[in-house]
């Protein structure tokens, strides 16, 4: 039966992380209550309270109640599968009138398609009246992103959504007019939905529409706002939680927080197998050929290697197969090893777009399938696999002297499927492409390239390729070995 679905925005005046945390919003005759709270800077008390949020609504979505998920960012749409599948859904909900937009999650509920229609319409009207010059090309690009981000935000609440169902949101820093709209309409479908507005706040403009809640937090100070480590809280909600295997808590636990269906979880560092130690044994021989130029490379006493020892550098570049559901290749990428561990850096845009992964390393017949995505950042692009295989990794370069420009660099990576080419290059520029620092750089990359690694002629990542311009002249972009060196620690070794 057809159950009508409205909602009531801040039936309850709430001011505190805590507030938001208890608060729940009920439900009568066919109208959810709902919070939409901006919480301006960040004070101590916040933190601690933040925790606090994290590990109780963390272990309670574990036991089955209710769900909860907080988010640094929203997921870049790169993948032209995803452009196609959403550029899709956006034809199908134009066909409907605007009235009903299908999306992975809700494909077989026709009510929660209708919500998220109608929700989209009204979106998509506040964005026009915002801002001036709303063609129906930007319009499309809008409601293509808005649908791609249900899908990888909260795709777990929207699968088992109920209209009674505790379903809460947090997320730092939203300030651009899109991402903002998009959070308003997670309360459209029931979600409460927190900002943590640590570095800037909303426009007035936006401000003006009267969608959230602003408070400011007492004493606030120069605080960052800590990631979101669910796996933390792993097994301690109670014996519901005790008695579930590992992989389907992982499953429960991650999906609302992981880019598409990919396991995302941090396995315990001292996990050793029979696999990877045997695979230890068998590679002592290639290391010990190796460890000539490695040394060169890593050593204090730096010396510039040839191109020819460079090139031997590509058995630390791996090649990634990304499957879909059925075991399909749907893409591939490319991959650096980054920890003994089996740890393998490569660009978020690769990492996010399947169901698992196939990884092969030069010299070694074997094919190695994960599921497993340890960290991603959808800002910089940036993710984490790990393989069951002990690895080589290749040094990232620590920053003693600036790059600048006319640098002699090398491109090593899996172009139009070509398992580890190596290329040369130099340093052509410095870019800032969407808040981030990025390398530009002239040595030939292609599709396939991207997740591969730029060396210095140390043997030293200096950036990961992560774009290229077709129309352009071996204009190429990479970023850079200082956002990569945070991000990889404690994966290192």
């Amino acid at each position: 039966m057809q159950i009508n679905f409205n909602t009531r925005r801040h039936a309850m005046e709430i001011a505190s992380v805590k507030a938001f945390m208890n608060v729940k919003g009920g439900f009568y005759q066919g109208c959810k209550d709902v919070y939409f709270l901006r919480m301006i800077g960040v004070s101590r008390t916040m933190l601690a309270e933040i925790q606090q949020m994290d590990r109780i609504l963390t272990e309670q979505m574990n036991q089955g109640r209710g769900f909860y998920i907080r988010c640094s960012s929203l997921p870049r749409l790169a993948a032209m599968d995803d452009v196609e599948f959403y550029s899709g859904c956006y034809e199908e909900w134009l066909s409907s009138g605007k009235r009903s937009a299908p999306i992975k999650a809700a494909m077989e509920d026709q009510q929660l398609r209708h919500i998220i229609g109608g929700a989209c319409a009204e979106i998509l009207g506040l964005l026009e009246k915002g801002k001036q010059g709303v063609n129906s090309s930007i319009g499309k690009n809008f409601i293509v992103k808005v649908l791609f981000w249900l899908d990888q935000t909260v795709f777990l609440a929207l699968q088992n959504w109920k209209p009674e169902h505790s379903m809460k949101v947090v997320c730092t820093d939203i300030f651009r007019q899109q991402e903002y709209l998009f959070f308003y309409l997670l309360t459209r479908l029931g979600f409460d939905v927190l900002l943590l507005q640590a570095k800037q706040d909303i426009s007035p403009e936006l401000e003006r529409l009267g969608l959230s809640r602003k408070c400011t937090a007492a004493d606030s100070g120069q605080y960052e706002v800590p990631e979101y480590q669910p796996e933390r809280y792993q097994k301690a909600g109670g014996s519901n939680v005790q008695n579930e295997t590992e992989d389907a808590f992982d499953r429960k636990l991650q999906a609302g927080a992981a880019p598409a269906a990919v396991n995302v979880r941090v396995p315990k560092r001292d996990r050793r197998t029979k696999e990877m130690l045997n695979s230890r044994y068998h590679q002592e021989n290639r290391e010990q050929r190796l460890s000539g130029v490695r040394e060169s490379a890593v050593r204090s006493a730096r010396k510039e290697l040839t191109y020819e020892e460079l090139a031997q550098l590509a058995s630390s570049v791996v090649q990634i197969m990304i499957h879909d559901g059925r075991g399909e290749v749907i893409g591939g990428g490319s991959g650096i090893m980054i920890g003994r561990e089996g740890y393998i850096l490569t660009n978020n845009h690769v990492a996010c777009r399947g169901k698992f992964y196939s990884v092969r390393i030069e010299e070694d017949d074997g094919v190695y399938q994960t599921d497993e995505m340890i960290k991603y950042n959808s800002v910089l692009d940036l993710a984490v696999i790990r393989i069951e295989r002990a690895l080589q990794p290749l040094p990232v370069y620590s920053g003693e002297k600036k790059l600048v420009r006319g640098q002699r660099v090398v491109a090593i990576g899996s172009p139009l499927g070509l398992f580890n080419s190596v290329s040369d290059g130099i340093i052509s520029g410095f870019r800032v492409v969407e808040g981030v620092d990025m390398i530009q750089f002239t040595a030939p990359i292609s599709n396939g390239s991207s997740g591969g690694a730029v060396l210095n002629m140390y043997g030293e990542v200096i950036g990961i390729s992560t774009a290229g311009f077709d129309a352009g002249q071996n204009i190429n972009l990479a970023v850079g070995y200082e956002y990569i060196r945070n991000f990889v620690q404690g994966f290192v070794g």
